[in-house]
């Protein structure tokens, strides 16, 4: 049977388009070249960090299969394209994943259906990349079938908003191409938000994500800053969101991690380089929140002399390795930087953390906390590096001998604060 909606890439990006459509009685394809991923999801099972099971299984009631035969993608009206454009060695976006896709769309695509790309890419790649790949099929963008991008504004673990309630920005390669695509996303988001080509739609993503990595740069320098003054950064924060114009609240943190955040100032890398117009303010805002995991080795190097201590051979808890709170994804979580920092240190690591039943650094697992408070009181330091609700934090600092906050979410004077 024929299916209205194909999601190609069944990850982070991908599985969220497919449940929010599969909600909205679409009938609904996840295509994948991961066997295990398509198996996992076609048994019920749901990928860490992106679905519950409990969602899964709904949309397998609903009539959604993940599959990794291509043929599929000739049978529908619509192709969502989400795959992963990692940053390569070259710190410059690797999109071979998208251009395997894009050959592999090809090859079975139907007159008149509608491609949309949501991968993370720098302007100008939908036409300039992905549309001549498409048109090896030997139809035409435009009259053949219709292209468009939208940037992924999935938000894992925020429980205000989802996709079906999150605007969608649609930017075609055409007029026609963006209503196609609009009316193809209008049947399970609420607002449709049009892009004047994929261009901008394109330099959204990058402006969206920039302007989150700026200010949490901006806030981590004042972190430093506030230290070393003497000055509460947390209670300066608190106030100055109070003020009703001209500020949005950032707090500060042990490094920035997601899906897609450290790369963007490399997103424009082929262009800046002829061009002569680098985002400079973006790639000095990168510079500083890298170098937050050695900030907080430095802080808790400095706690445990303060104790008469060294790092090596002290026994430190880190408490929340995810990237997020409440939440089980750790794409490029801080806490891989910080704590292979101290373990070169000489630190004996142990972990906590109720979404991460095991961690590994450099391919060793990390010991794992059964007991909570009898691992805190046995550290000589704990790092708080997520808060996730299930904490007690007060009741943590209590029992701590040292405990280094880098979230600001303990109670104040209750620990030692970024």
């Amino acid at each position: 049977m024929p299916a209205d909606l194909a999601v190609v890439g069944l990850g982070h990006a991908g599985l969220p388009i497919a449940r929010a459509a599969a909600a909205r009685g679409i009938h609904v394809i996840g295509h994948d070249t991961d066997r295990t991923t398509v198996d996992e999801l076609n048994s019920g099972r749901a990928p860490s960090g992106v679905l519950d099971r409990a969602e899964v299984r709904r949309m397998l009631a609903g009539g959604f299969r993940a599959t990794t035969d291509p043929a599929v993608l000739g049978k529908v009206r619509t192709v969502v394209i989400c795959v992963p454009t990692p940053p390569g060695e070259d710190r410059v976006l690797d999109l071979g994943r998208l251009e395997a896709a894009a050959r592999t769309l090809a090859a079975h695509l139907s007159p008149r259906t509608t491609v949309v790309l949501e991968s993370p890419v720098y302007p100008g790649t939908t036409e300039e990349f992905l549309r001549p790949l498409l048109e090896t099929s030997g139809l035409r963008c435009g009259s053949g079938f219709h292209l468009a991008y939208s940037p992924s504004r999935v938000d894992p673990g925020n429980r205000r908003y989802d996709v079906a309630n999150t605007p969608k920005v649609i930017g075609g390669a055409t007029p026609a191409c963006t209503e196609a695509a609009a009316a193809a996303y209008g049947r399970f988001v609420e607002k449709v938000v049009r892009a004047r080509g994929t261009r901008e739609a394109e330099t959204v993503t990058l402006l969206e994500n920039n302007f989150r990595h700026v200010n949490i740069a901006l806030v981590n320098e004042m972190a430093v800053l506030c230290h070393d003054i003497g000055v509460d950064l947390w209670d300066v924060v608190r106030c100055a969101e109070t003020k009703p114009f001209g500020f949005q609240s950032f707090r500060p943190g042990p490094g920035v991690g997601g899906h897609g955040v450290a790369v963007d100032p490399d997103y424009l890398a082929p262009r800046v380089r002829t061009l002569g117009h680098p985002l400079r303010m973006v790639g000095v805002a990168q510079e500083v929140n890298e170098r937050m995991p050695r900030y907080v080795v430095q802080r808790s190097a400095a706690l445990l002399n303060e104790d008469g201590k060294s790092v090596r051979g002290a026994r430190i808890l880190l408490l929340g390795v995810t990237y997020k709170a409440d939440h089980p994804d750790r794409h490029r979580s801080p806490a891989v930087d910080v704590g292979t920092r101290l373990a070169e240190l000489g630190a004996h690591l142990s972990y906590h953390d109720p979404h991460v039943p095991q961690w590994h650094l450099r391919g060793q697992p990390v010991p794992r906390a059964d007991s909570l408070h009898e691992a805190v009181a046995a550290a000589d330091l704990t790092v708080l590096l997520q808060h996730h609700r299930t904490y007690d934090l007060q009741g943590l600092a209590a029992k701590a001998r040292l405990l280094l906050d880098t979230r600001g979410a303990t109670p104040a004077g209750a620990a030692h604060r970024l």
